[in-house]
């Protein structure tokens, strides 16, 4: 029994070895890798035939031997190259190996390409891979085969219309034109690109020369897809540069691309690129054929270098008080083969009311003319009425104020935005350029206006919550010809009282700079304007000097310092009010609110009944403890 186990366990130790070493001869195996063939090339082109060796033993850098079985040599065998012996060609390849027309390009050291650089026709044949053997035991394949089938080259390609040298100029249009085709019996594709070589600094240059920058612009692609360069994508996707095909004669398709407005990056030399495609049997796409055609040069002209933008009248204008302010704006400069947009804009910096009307030095918007003729108007949209922007002719426009004021004087200049190549222009496009012309300053005679104000407060019982608050403004206008006056009631917080160090006066807080509360108006027309909500407010004109405002049912936030701005308006010959940019702002009233009988019984009759309240309760509850503490005594004698 014993010798039966011995046996038993010598004959699994003996299988186990046989298995392992049968895994290890048939995993760890030789194995040498080329495409699928056939493989269809074109003569005149390159022939790059991968080969790769896998499962071998000894050095990772594995030798590579090629032969050539030709269909014309009745299976002979040609040696064409060798990673190890340079005497290994055969006659008809020496020369083309060693003028490097033939060549091995190792991607590793077991993946290498066989790279034919002008295939010929007398290369079709069978291609085979033999690596030699670095092995300890001669297993697996150590070759590999694929046939390469040479086909004609059939690809053409051509253009119509050439660049000329002379310059183009910015935003206009550029018409591209490529006509392609190939004649082939196999199904092969054809792409076409194209694409633009600008010379730049070599910014990785030791010597700092011209570098050539090689761009795609644009391409139909081998599934016929049309597909933009990098850098253009933008351009494409705002329908600025197309490419379509068109049918064209003795068998070649017409390509035509589209530049909408030439940009000053666009100058270059443009080429047009065809190339033919084919289809493997491991389904990837190769370049087989590929021909590429200069177009010709093109230099842009900057619209910077032409552009003017002149206002007029020059240098300043002195008007009277409603007389027509009437300014012009021309463009020049404008190429007349490129159709372009203009966005026009009138802008004015400064008035004599600046410190009124809040504008001081900042530039504002008078009106403008967008790029389709619509006219708009800046924040004072009651110019939309008094005056007018319009197009007088080709590249110049006009403003027209029919009754200038005193708040049109100051210095305006005419904005000119140009959208080169781009008549309506969408919201988001950049303008090509933006030019000013100089400044024109407008000054306004204005007559001598005084204005004078003076608040007070009628005699009167004292002022309690719930009262009516009554002031009076008196505003008197000084001047020549018609007149009014537009009244505004502001209000101040009242100062903080405190009591004097060491002292029991009470002082007052030196006053803090705040601006006042709007609380009403009454406009130059007559219109009333309020402007608080938390109490009845009334204003209204007792005589042509005298205005009257009126609180009604105060509150303690009415009680503060309330004074009267008074502005003086005019009226023009054409009988239209402006601001004349006189004002003056009265003294200021002291508004108290006193608090009322009822309020002062009020404090004391809540205290009495709070104390009143707290005794009963006192009270009750000191009698209800004692009497519960006697209760408890005499039930306990019992």
């Amino acid at each position: 029994m014993k010798m039966r186990r011995t046996m038993m366990a010598s004959m699994k130790t003996a299988l186990f070895v046989f298995l392992q070493h049968w895994v290890l001869h048939f995993a760890v195996c030789r194995d040498v890798t080329l495409p699928v063939g056939p493989l269809y090339r074109v003569a005149g082109f390159p022939l790059s035939l991968p080969c790769s060796v896998s499962g071998y033993e000894g050095p990772r850098t594995q030798e590579f031997e090629w032969f050539l079985y030709r269909d014309d040599a009745g299976g002979r065998q040609m040696g064409v190259i060798s990673t190890r012996d340079k005497g290994f060609p055969y006659a008809p390849y020496q020369a083309r190996v060693r003028n490097g027309e033939v060549r091995v390009e190792r991607d590793s050291g077991d993946k290498v390409r066989l790279v034919i650089q002008r295939l010929r026709a007398e290369d079709q044949g069978k291609y085979e891979c033999y690596t030699p053997s670095t092995d300890s035991t001669y297993q697996g394949n150590y070759s590999g085969t694929a046939t390469v089938k040479v086909i004609p080259d059939t690809l053409q390609i051509s253009y119509s219309r050439s660049l000329t040298s002379q310059p183009v100029p910015e935003g206009a249009e550029l018409m591209l034109t490529c006509s392609a085709g190939i004649q082939s019996e196999q199904l092969t594709h054809l792409s076409i690109t194209f694409g633009k070589r600008s010379g730049g600094e070599g910014l990785g240059s030791e010597t700092g020369g011209e570098v050539s920058t090689v761009r795609e612009i644009i391409s139909i692609d081998k599934l016929l897809g049309v597909v933009p360069g990098h850098s253009y994508k933008k351009r494409y996707e705002d329908g600025e540069i197309t490419l379509e095909k068109r049918n064209g004669e003795g068998g070649l398709d017409v390509y035509v691309m589209r530049m909408r407005a030439v940009q000053p990056d666009d100058t270059g030399s443009y080429f047009c690129e065809a190339s033919q495609w084919i289809r493997d049997r491991d389904r990837s796409w190769q370049k087989i054929a590929q021909r590429t055609m200069d177009i010709g040069n093109l230099t842009v002209q900057q619209l910077a270098e032409s552009l003017s933008v002149t206002s007029s009248p020059r240098g300043e204008v002195t008007l009277q008080v409603g007389s027509p302010l009437i300014l012009t704006c021309e463009v020049l400069g404008l190429p007349s083969e490129v159709n372009s947009g203009l966005l026009v804009q009138w802008m004015k910096r400064g008035s004599v009311s600046a410190d009124i009307a809040g504008s001081g030095g900042v530039e504002v918007e008078v009106a403008r003319m967008s790029p389709d003729g619509i006219v708009s108007w800046g924040d004072d949209l009651s110019r939309a009425s008094g005056g007018s922007m319009e197009k007088v002719s080709e590249g110049k426009y006009s403003l027209k104020l029919f009754s200038a004021r005193p708040l049109d004087s100051g210095v305006y200049r005419c904005v000119v935005s140009v959208y080169a190549g781009r008549k309506n222009p969408s919201p988001s496009t950049p303008a090509t350029l933006t030019q000013k012309s100089d400044g024109v300053t407008v000054n306004l005679k204005t007559k001598d206006v005084l204005v004078s104000a003076v608040a007070q407060l009628p005699r009167g019982p004292l002022l309690k919550r719930g009262s009516t608050i009554t002031l009076i403004c008196n505003a008197t206008i000084t001047t020549t010809g018609p007149a009014q006056a537009q009244v505004q009631w502001l209000r101040r917080p009242l100062p903080v009282m405190k009591k004097g160090p060491g002292s029991d006066v009470a002082v007052t807080d030196p006053p803090v700079e705040e601006k006042p509360r709007l609380v009403a108006a009454l406009m130059y027309d007559g219109v009333v304007k309020i402007y608080v909500n938390s109490s009845e407010v009334s204003v209204d004109r007792l005589s042509a000097v005298s205005y009257r405002l009126r609180v009604h049912t105060a509150t303690m936030e009415d009680q503060g310092m309330y004074a009267c701005h008074a502005e003086a308006w005019g009226q023009d010959p054409h009988g239209g009010w402006y601001n004349t940019g006189a004002s003056a702002e009265s003294n200021a009233v002291t508004v108290y609110l006193y608090a009322r009988v009822a309020d002062l019984l009020l404090i004391p009759l809540v205290i009495g009944v709070s104390s009143a309240l707290f005794v009963g309760i006192v009270i009750i509850a000191t009698v209800t403890c004692c009497f519960m503490k006697r209760l408890a005594r005499q039930r306990a004698r019992k």
